[in-house]
């Protein structure tokens, strides 16, 4: 049953690993409805894949249909590394380069770069970060 502080998808095993299980999520017209719409990526295509590390992936197989949650505040933590800190981080060195002289059209290759750099050290950590983000598998 779904916690009032979690959200829960339901989808399609796909895929059944030693320790993980990946889960086609088909996105539905209740997203429409959902309060947590623009802050997840649900939203944005028709099927997204979710993997979700389990000790017991052996216990699911392929085209069973399940449910898989997460607790709401991660996808609150991912729009904040994937849209606010970037925002932040392009404006800000806009504003300092700008400040120091440079011109405009320099300044905004200098904000573009820095916040390509974020995304390139975003990506270097994604296995930390995948590590902190938990999604939970649970049958149907």
């Amino acid at each position: 049953m779904k916690q009032p502080n979690q959200i829960e998808h339901k989808g399609t095993v796909a895929l059944v690993g030693r320790n993980f299980v990946r889960v086609d999520i088909e996105v539905m017209e209740a997203c429409g409805s959902c309060a947590s719409r623009k802050a997840c990526a649900m939203g944005q295509g028709t099927t997204r894949e979710i993997m979700v590390y389990t000790d017991d992936a052996q216990n699911y197989s392929i085209g069973e249909v399940v449910n898989v949650t997460a607790r709401q505040s991660l996808g609150l933590i991912a729009v904040l590394f994937c849209y606010v800190v970037p925002l932040v981080v392009l404006v800000g060195a806009l504003a300092v380069a700008i400040s120091l002289g440079c011109l405009e059209g320099l300044s905004a290759l200098i904000s573009l770069g820095s916040t390509a750099l974020y995304y390139a050290i975003l990506y270097l950590f994604r296995n930390k970060i995948s590590r902190r983000v938990v999604f939970t598998i649970n049958k149907i």
